[in-house]
């Protein structure tokens, strides 16, 4: 399996950056992703010694250890990863126990984790002080190499000029082959079809066992893969619990539906990007629902059955796949600028595709369209934004910035808006 290097050559990843840094402020550091985004590679980067409780080669043996002596298990070198620790909850609190037996020193532990432990299993103690924790994604378009990397989110941030920068993706045909390809780093330098295949074994193994292991409670393969369907057919809309309830035609009740959602998103397969809350002195009212999103745009792809071929055709679901492509992106480069994503759609129906935000009210407003001929209505919404936040007390946005497929180079519009093809962006 090429889990996060290609020929044995290592990939260099958007987080590494911050598993540095967090090595040399924080006691443990937790890995939490989708399964096959490459934690467990990139983790042994920076570990000295290691103990995986699911390598089928040796993972029975050491997941008996740390069942039986959790702080023996976590004895070894530092950093010492402890590989699917989900798989022994116990491990945590020997973890958090040994960061305090060893005064705070920084830089312990590294933990990889594709799940959650259920609420009856979790640790004791939050880990709060010890344990910094970070998302891990699939790989993006800079990870891959394709990506100039020419317009960054932290120039954009600091709120110097952009030059003009050329994308390299030609033609609509190029976008849904990236699109049906995903992030996974076993599909680096395999066929589009082989890629593709990666991706309905993930749904596959979602649906047959990860969704039950993940507490141990049983649940109909059948029911999660309706589910993980209508979620599909919902990408990168506001979809609520009523839409999806329908679109199951009443197979699953809504109790079942929560129940099943609270495990796919423990596996890390769900993830939505929430509403942006700004902080203004004159309310504005905000519609609530989140944007549905799965992992990977390419799980939608499997789910629907599609093919480069057929998005071509259908354009609209294009579009929205090409938004939740754009928005993973988006999400893994914001982490590195310690910023989070966001979307905006409020009672008068303003409705922008993204915000990425700081902790210190610094934001930049974004919209993702597929071709350049929806720049027009994409700037207007923009500009409406701003107008709208900075009349109530919103410092304006740090950059306006119009994410497209393909079609023209990176540049600045008038009124400051920027313009730049997918294939340009990085942290």
């Amino acid at each position: 399996m090429n889990d996060g290097s290609s020929m044995n050559r290592y990939i260099a990843r958007c987080i590494d950056r911050l598993i540095e840094r967090d090595l040399s402020i924080f006691g443990a550091v937790l890995i939490q992703g989708p399964k096959w985004c490459g934690k467990t590679t990139t983790a042994q980067r920076f570990a000295a010694s290691s103990l995986s409780l699911s390598d089928p080669a040796g993972g029975f043996a050491a997941l008996q250890l740390a069942r039986l002596d959790p702080a023996q298990a976590v004895v070894g070198s530092a950093p010492r990863l402890i590989d699917e620790w989900q798989e022994e909850p116990k491990i945590w609190d020997a973890v958090r126990f040994e960061c305090d037996r060893r005064m705070g020193e920084p830089g312990q532990f590294l933990l990889t984790g594709s799940a959650t432990p259920n609420a009856a299993s979790q640790p004791m103690h939050s880990g709060v002080g010890r344990v910094s924790r970070l998302r891990m994604d699939t790989m993006t378009l800079l990870e891959l190499g394709i990506s100039s990397g020419s317009v960054s989110l932290g120039t954009l941030f600091a709120e110097k000029p952009i030059g003009v920068a050329l994308g390299s993706i030609e033609g609509i045909s190029a976008i849904a082959d990236l699109v049906c390809r995903g992030g996974w780093p076993q599909a680096v330098g395999r066929s589009t079809e082989d890629a593709m295949c990666i991706s309905s074994a993930y749904v596959d193994g979602v649906c047959e066992s990860d969704v039950s292991k993940v507490d141990g409670v049983k649940r109909d393969p059948e029911k999660v893969r309706a589910l993980l369907s209508s979620l599909a057919r919902n990408e990168s809309t506001l979809a609520g619990e009523k839409s999806l309830e329908k679109d199951l035609g009443g197979d699953v009740s809504r109790s079942t539906l929560r129940r099943y959602m609270d495990a796919l998103r423990r596996i890390n397969i769900i993830d939505d990007i929430p509403v942006w809350h700004p902080a203004l002195r004159s309310p504005v009212k905000l519609r609530q629902s989140a944007k549905r999103h799965l992992a990977d745009p390419s799980l939608a792809v499997a789910l629907l059955g599609a093919n480069p071929e057929s998005l071509i055709s259908d354009p609209k679901t294009l579009g929205l796949l090409f938004e939740s492509f754009v928005l993973h992106d988006l999400k893994v480069y914001a982490a590195v600028n310690d910023s989070s994503v966001s979307h905006y759609h409020d009672a008068d129906d303003l409705e922008v595709d993204a915000v990425i935000h700081r902790r210190d009210g610094t934001w930049i407003a974004v919209e993702v369209k597929l071709g350049s001929s929806q720049i027009p209505e994409a700037s207007a919404n923009l500009l409406r934004l701003e107008r709208k936040l900075v009349e109530r007390g919103k410092k304006p946005p740090a950059a306006k910035l119009i994410v497209i497929g393909f079609g023209m180079p990176a540049h600045t519009m008038q009124e400051g808006v920027i313009v730049a093809p997918v294939d340009t962006l990085a942290p």
